[in-house]
This record gives structure tokens, sequence and C-alpha cells, in this order.
């Protein structure tokens, strides 16, 4: 079991004693770790190493592949997330997520945003118009759109259009923002806008980042935790873990030893 060193300031969500099965194959093993509230938290390890199942565990994102199975306890705002009777839509608005590939809807760059307001009761134009308005400019977006709000947004940039998905989950106000490689597919610098953005983010919301790139997690996050074969091998403060890992498997990864 790993813990991080010092305690965080607050916590977020508590993971105790995770495990995780795509049927007989286990990926997760015995993971307990504490999220701080208003950070950003870097998950890191090599592929297949469970860091982007472990990220689907948070908003029960996996529920939609069948002959899952999950043993353990995930705690937001103190309810289990798994044990008790959760909504998992209500949970999904508090818990939201901006994917590796951007998946803007077929629809105008308004319609975009204003869908997951309507799907939860939102149904007050002027309110919707605040609201677009709102998640676009939290996204670093609205003053490169706010004229063509009508336009497709398939017709965006990669790098607009991943900041479009990241105003589309602000826009259910959620408390907490889950980002599968949000850079991955983007140019240099669409990557350092998005990089920009997390930093902007994470005064209003917890932030958990996946990301292949360590250099990337070094810069967004305050937090980083080391997976590998499925196991949380070392959590901690990113300037010390990047700077003095504790654990040998830990330096050698991010010392390119393998990877």
């Amino acid at each position: 079991m790993v813990r991080e060193e010092t305690a965080s300031p607050s916590v977020a969500i508590e993971v105790n004693n995770l495990s995780f099965y795509y049927g007989a194959s286990q990926a997760l093993f015995d993971i307990s770790i504490s999220i701080p509230e208003r950070q950003v938290t870097a998950l890191i390890g090599p592929s297949g190493c469970g860091k982007s199942t472990f990220l689907r565990t948070l908003n029960r994102m996996n529920d939609i592949i069948d002959g899952t199975k999950v043993e353990g306890d995930i705690l937001i705002n103190k309810a289990n997330i798994y044990r008790d009777k959760i909504d998992v839509v209500n949970l999904r608005k508090r818990v939201g997520m901006v994917f590796q590939k951007s998946n803007p809807f077929p629809k105008s760059i308004f319609e975009n945003i204003a869908y997951g307001p309507r799907i939860h009761g939102i149904k007050d134009k002027e309110k919707l118009g605040e609201l677009v308005k709102q998640s676009l400019q939290q996204a670093g977006l609205w003053e490169e759109v706010k004229d063509r709000l009508d336009n497709n947004a398939v017709g965006l940039s990669g790098g607009q259009q991943q900041r479009l998905c990241i105003a589309r989950a602000l826009a259910v106000q959620p408390e907490i923002l889950l980002m599968d490689e949000p850079a991955s597919a983007l140019d240099p610098k669409s990557t350092a806008r998005v990089e920009e953005l997390i930093d902007e983010l994470k005064t209003k919301y917890t932030i958990v980042i996946v990301t292949h790139n360590m250099q990337q997690a070094a810069r967004v996050s305050d937090r980083t935790a080391f997976f590998y074969e499925g196991r949380l091998v070392e959590f901690g403060k990113t300037n010390r873990l990047f700077t003095n890992p504790k654990e040998k498997q830990t330096e050698d990864y991010i010392t390119g030893r393998f990877g």
C-alpha cells in the first residue's frame, strides 16, 4: 500500500484497497491513494500499467464494459461511489471527463456546450446562454468563437475542439475534472494552451490527469502517482518524485531505463 509522505491539505477523493478486474483478468491491485482538492494530480507509467483504468473508476466509466468487477472503496465527499446508492448520472455530472481524442458533437458550438445543462434540467434560454459563455471563457475559447456560436463544432481546429470538450465538461459545473491524455493528439502550441488552462482551472476544480509525457506531468501537476503493472508504486509531490524518488522502479522509469 502506498501513501503520500505528507498529509494532503484537503482530500477530494479517497481510494482504499481498490482492485479492478476485466473478467478474470486483474488490471488494478490494491490501490490506496488520497487525491487532494483543487490541485492537479498526474498519473504516469508505461502503456498498459492501469492508469487510464484507474482514472475511469473515479466516475464509474468502466461500468459500461461488460464483465468488470470492483473491490475496495472510492469515497467522494465521504460517500462511497460503489457501495452507496449512487446516481451514476449525477456522479458523472460531479466528476467530469475529457478524453484523449476530442469528440465534439456534430452540432453547433452553442449546442455542444448547452447539451449537458439541458440534460440536467436547465431549459431557460438566458441561463443556458450564460453557462455557454462562462464555460467557453473558462476554457479560454470564448474570444475565438463568440461570433460563430451557430457554426458546427466539427469545423474547429484540433486544439479548439479539445478546449471545446473541456468547456462542455465544465458546463455542468463539476467538482472534479478527469483528463485522459488531453493533449496527446495536439500540436505543441495547442498543448501549451491546454497546459495553461489546466493551471488556471485548478483554482476551482480538482484535476486528475493521465499523461505519457513526463515533462508535461512535471509542468502541470502538484502531485504525481507512478503506476506499474496495475500497482501504485509511488505517490508524492511532483518536484520530490521527479528529483528524489523513493523507489528504484520510479527512478528507472523517470530516467528512461524502461517504459
